[in-house]
C-alpha cells in the first residue's frame, strides 16, 4: 500500500483549482464513483477557499486509505498557520466562506465519514476528512487501534525516501517506520525493502524484526529504522530501532522518549536489542523520521493528545518538519473511529 503523503499548496484562490485537480486523479486512482469524486472535490473547494481566503495560504496533504473491508479512501489534510478559526461559528449551517458549494465546515462533516478540526488563535487551523464510498459497515467490527500518519518527499524529488507500515497479529500490533538513508529513488528502494521484509515476516520479536531487514537491506543504501510491537493485553510496548528514528509514548502524565541505537540498516547494526516500556489505553505512540526536528511537548497544544492521529501528526509536521528531507509522523492509539 502506498503509504505516501501528497502535498499540494495553496497559496492564493488561483491554486483552489489546482488542489481539486489532485484530489481527482486521487479519487480516479481509488476507483471513486461519480458521487463520491464529487463529495471529496466540494471538501477540498471548501478548504482550499478557507486557506486561501482566511489563512493566507496554506497546504493540503492528501493520502490514500484502504479499509480492512476492501473500500478504497481519501484523507484530506488542510494545514495553515493562520490566526486560526472561531470553529463553533464555521461549523453552523448557513456559515460560508463564500463562493463555495457547501455550508461552511457543516457540510464537510456531513461529506465526510471522519471529520476532526484543531485549531488555536495565532496557531492556526489543521482540518482532516476522510471520504469513503458511503458509511461504514455496520456489521464491520470497530478497529481496535486507530492510526494516522504524513509522510512526505522533499522538495524537488517525486518520491519518498521514507515509508512506514503496520499489522495486527493476535493480540499483538507492530509499526514500523523506515528512512533510506539520503533521498530519491534509492533511499525509497532501501525503505521499500525493509518494508517488504517485515510484512512478509510471522509473529516475530522486534529485534528479530529488525535483524531480518537489516540483512534484507545489506544491497540496498541502507536505512535508519524502528519497530514498535504493542500488546494490550500485556501492558507493554516492545521497541528496538537503528538510527534517527525517533520514538515517544505520551500519555495524559508524561511523555517517554524511546531508546535507539546507532548503525544504520544493512551495513552497520551491530547492537540490536529490544526495550519493553509500559503501555495503557490511553497512550499514543508517536514515530518520526529525522526530517522532523524532536523537540517539541504536545503539552504545547493544548487538547491535541485527544484528537484523531491524523491532526496529530499533521500538526507536528506543519511546526516541525525541517524542509531538507524527507519527513514522516505516524501516530497511533487505541480504540477506532
Amino acid at each position: 500500500m502506498d503509504t505516501t503523503s501528497h502535498l499540494q499548496p495553496v497559496a492564493d484562490l488561483s491554486q483552489v483549482a489546482e488542489a481539486r485537480r489532485t484530489c481527482a486523479m486521487l479519487a480516479a486512482e481509488s476507483g471513486f464513483s461519480d458521487e463520491t469524486a464529487s463529495n471529496a472535490a466540494i471538501v477540498v473547494t471548501e478548504l482550499a477557499t478557507n486557506l486561501a481566503k482566511h489563512a493566507g495560504g496554506g497546504q493540503f496533504l492528501f493520502r490514500k486509505l484502504h479499509d480492512p473491508a476492501g473500500e478504497d479512501g481519501l484523507e484530506i489534510l488542510s494545514i495553515d498557520s493562520g490566526p486560526g478559526m472561531d470553529v463553533s461559528a464555521c461549523m453552523r449551517d448557513g456559515f460560508s466562506t463564500g463562493g463555495t458549494p457547501g455550508n461552511g465546515l457543516g457540510a464537510i462533516r456531513r461529506l465526510a465519514r471522519v471529520f476532526d478540526i484543531y485549531a488555536r488563535p495565532g496557531q492556526g487551523t489543521v482540518a482532516l476528512a476522510e471520504i469513503w464510498p458511503g458509511p461504514r459497515n455496520a456489521q464491520q467490527p470497530a478497529p481496535r487501534y486507530q492510526c494516522g500518519a504524513v509522510s512526505v518527499a522533499v522538495k524537488g524529488e517525486s518520491v519518498c525516501g521514507d515509508s512506514w507500515a503496520i499489522r495486527e497479529l493476535g493480540a499483538e500490533l507492530k509499526l514500523i517506520v523506515l528512512d533510506g538513508l539520503g533521498h530519491g529513488a534509492f533511499a525509497a528502494e532501501a525503505a521499500a525493502a525493509g518494508v517488504r521484509m517485515f510484512q512478509s515476516n510471522g509473529d516475530r520479536s522486534a529485534k528479530d524484526h529488525m535483524s531480518a531487514i537489516h540483512d534484507a537491506l545489506r544491497p540496498t543504501r541502507g536505512a535508519a529504522g524502528a519497530v514498535a510491537s504493542i500488546n494490550r493485553s500485556q501492558g507493554l510496548l516492545t521497541y528496538c530501532g537503528i538510527g534517527n528514528i525517533a520514538g515517544v509514548v505520551a500519555d495524559e502524565k508524561a511523555e517517554r522518549h524511546l531508546v535507539s541505537h546507532n548503525g544504520t540498516l544493512g551495513h552497520d547494526a551491530r547492537v540490536q536489542r529490544d526495550f519493553v516500556y509500559p503501555w495503557n489505553s490511553s497512550c499514543l505512540l508517536i514515530m518520526l523520521s529525522d526530517g522532523i526536528a524532536t523537540r517539541w511537548s504536545l503539552t504545547s497544544y493544548p487538547g491535541l493528545s485527544t484528537r484523531h492521529p491524523s491532526l496529530i501528526a499533521a500538526v507536528l509536521f506543519r511546526d516541525f518538519a525541517r524542509g531538507r528531507d524527507d519527513a514522516t509522523v505516524v501516530v497511533l492509539r487505541e480504540g477506532g473511529n
